[in-house]
Formats: structure tokens, C-alpha cells, sequence
């Protein structure tokens, strides 16, 4: 598989909110990758209990196989403070929404057609698209840094997470984007295209300045050439601590408890819809086959939530892995009666014909 990389054109970056003047401009970011994902981090903190309660709106497009539009929907968020918020995902044939109340507990609704894997990352890639900061440990992984042209002959510097394993620590050569890569502005901690395993890409444009914090309003999500989602923001605004959109109606179970790890072995026997991956050929021509080993979240309706690589013997395996198993679903984990979501692992393996 092909690495491609989603160059996109940097459109003015725009302040909005509370009239707050962005960071000031930098003739270059600095080198080090630890120091621009430590600029950035505060600039994308969504969570930050100093922020006002707001309201956002977006609309978002899907796209089949072949690159054809399917679905529309639309996504909204309240935020109240760290502990209270909601959030929600329409479409004709499907609703779902999560409630987080200031007593810590958590309620959810569905109706209809379970939500696409990348309906629920267009969440984090709105407010959280910078790996997390467990990711970021040196003890765990290592930065490439390379410059690329992402805007005409303008290079922007991009760094990626290349996993500390005996396997990768033999590779003299990696090349950008075979591991997550996160691009930014050239003299803003702005994030603009991030992409990985070779496959999967995001672009973030019309950057905006929402209470002292970068918003992209527009948002695209690829695999390969392929688009997979479009999203734009519709509206953001202001919100009233005591809005009723806040509070789970009364039909609706609250749990006690948010998530749990369970083993491999258990949510295989809960799986009830399994597609499988498609072989690279490019895999298949170097005689590469192995294991592929994910980190799965599997929400509270039974379908993938997010999803990441821990292991794989290839970038070609890994996206197929990525891919195949976004579509999973599987019988709703019960706790006391009540569905929770879950962290587990996913293992796909690849095996050569004789």
C-alpha cells in the first residue's frame, strides 16, 4: 500500500468567541517535538474548567466504498465543566447520544442503525486530535521530524510517533507517515493534517479561535484518496448551565459506572458482525503475515468507538486491520444489567497459502 500523504491548503487562520488574539506568530516552530506538542496541548484542551459553558452544532457527510456520498447527519455538544456534558449524533436512521451528569454518572439513547466508527471520531478529532499524553512518553516512542511542503513551496513541520519495539529499533529509514504523524502551521502550535499506517488521514481547516482555543470548522477524514467523512460547524455559541438538553430524560437509565477492561477472549464470544480484512497485495508480494494486535473502545450500543495499533508487522497490515475491524459490532457489554463500554484488545491474524 501506497503511503499517501493529504496535503491540505491552509486557509487563513480566523479568530472567533470572546475576541482573543491568537498566539503570536513565530518565524519558525521550534525543533524539538516535545515543545510543540507542549504549545499545542493548552490551545486544544477542551476540558479546561476555565472555559464557559457552550453549545456546538456541526454537520457532517459520509461516504461509501467508491467514494459516493450516503448519510448526512449532524453532531452536537454542550459543555458545561469537565464532568457535565452531552453529546449527540443525528442522522435519518440513527440517533445516539451520551449524557455525563455533575454526580458522575452516565446515561445514553439509541434509536435506529448503530453509528459509523468515524461518526464517533469526529468527536475527538474536534476537540482532542493531538495524541494523548501517554503517547507523547519518550520512554514509549520516539519523533521523526521532517519538513513538508504543505502549503506551495511554505514547509511546515511534521513529527511522527514511532513506537520503541526491538522490531522498529532495527529500521534505519522510516518513512514519515508510516507511524501517526501529526503536521502543524509552520509558526503556529496549529494542527493541520495528521495521518497514519499509511491509509488514514485528517485535514483541519478554517481554524478558529474559540475561547482562547483552536477549533477546525472544517473537517475531513480519508483513507488513501478515498474520503470517508466531511464535516463543517455550523454554529457555536453560548450555553446556559441549566439548558434541559443537560439532563437525561427520565426514561432514560443512568449507570454508575462508565467503562471496564475486559479480556480478548470475552468480546470475541460478544462479537455478532465481523468483516474481514483484505489482504494487501503489497503485503502479500514481500511474503509479509503476522499479527496485528489493536486496542479497541466498544461503546455502550456495541459498536467501535475508537481504535488504535499497538502492534503490527506492517503499515499495509495495520490500516487493513484498521479498517475491517472499524465495522465490527458486537452484543452490548452487560454490568449489573446495564450496558457499559469497554476497553479491549482485537487481534487480526494474516496467513500466507501454502
Amino acid at each position: 500500500m501506497r503511503i499517501h500523504i493529504l496535503l491540505a491548503l491552509f486557509l487563513p487562520l480566523t479568530l472567533q468567541g470572546l475576541s482573543q488574539t491568537a498566539p503570536a506568530a513565530l518565524p519558525n516552530l521550534p525543533t524539538d517535538p516535545g515543545a510543540v506538542f507542549a504549545a499545542a496541548a493548552p490551545m486544544y484542551d477542551f476540558n479546561d474548567p476555565s472555559l464557559k459553558p457552550w453549545h456546538l452544532k456541526a454537520s457532517y457527510q459520509l461516504y461509501d466504498e467508491k467514494g459516493n456520498s450516503t448519510s448526512q447527519g449532524t453532531y452536537e455538544y454542550w459543555w458545561v465543566s469537565p464532568k457535565v456534558y452531552r453529546s449527540t449524533w443525528t442522522r435519518p436512521d440513527a440517533t445516539h447520544t451520551d449524557w455525563h451528569t455533575a454526580d458522575g454518572k452516565h446515561a445514553h439513547f439509541d434509536n435506529g442503525e448503530r453509528l459509523e466508527y468515524f461518526e464517533y471520531k469526529l468527536q475527538s478529532a474536534l476537540f482532542s486530535p493531538l495524541p494523548a499524553a501517554a503517547d507523547l512518553d519518550p520512554a514509549k516512542v520516539r519523533f521523526d521530524r521532517e519538513m513538508k511542503p504543505l502549503l506551495g513551496t511554505v514547509k511546515s513541520p511534521c513529527f511522527m510517533l514511532v513506537p520503541l519495539m526491538p522490531l522498529h529499533g532495527q529500521l534505519q529509514v522510516v518513512p514519515m507517515g508510516l507511524f501517526p504523524t501529526y503536521c502543524f502551521d509552520p509558526t503556529l502550535p496549529v494542527l493541520r493534517v495528521s495521518f497514519s499506517w499509511g491509509a488514514l488521514a485528517m485535514e483541519f481547516n478554517q481554524i478558529a479561535k474559540v475561547q482562547g482555543k483552536f477549533l477546525a470548522k472544517d473537517i475531513l477524514i480519508f483513507d488513501g484518496p478515498r474520503k470517508i467523512l466531511t464535516a463543517k460547524v455550523d454554529t457555536i455559541e453560548g450555553l446556559s448551565p441549566s439548558n434541559p438538553a443537560l439532563t437525561p430524560p427520565a426514561d432514560v437509565k443512568v449507570a454508575n459506572v462508565e467503562k471496564v477492561d475486559i479480556p480478548a477472549g470475552i468480546a470475541v464470544g460478544s462479537l455478532v458482525k465481523k468483516q474481514m480484512p483484505i489482504y494487501p497485495q503489497e503485503a502479500k508480494n514481500a511474503h509479509v503475515s503476522g499479527r496485528v494486535v489493536l486496542q479497541a473502545t466498544i461503546g455502550r450500543d456495541g459498536g467501535i468507538h475508537e481504535l488504535h495499533v499497538l502492534s503490527a508487522p506492517s503499515p499495509s497490515l495495520a490500516a487493513a486491520s484498521l479498517w475491517a475491524v472499524s465495522h465490527w459490532q458486537y452484543k452490548p457489554y452487560l454490568l449489573n444489567g446495564e450496558p457499559v463500554e469497554v476497553e479491549t484488545t482485537v487481534n487480526v491474524i494474516f496467513t500466507l497459502g501454502g
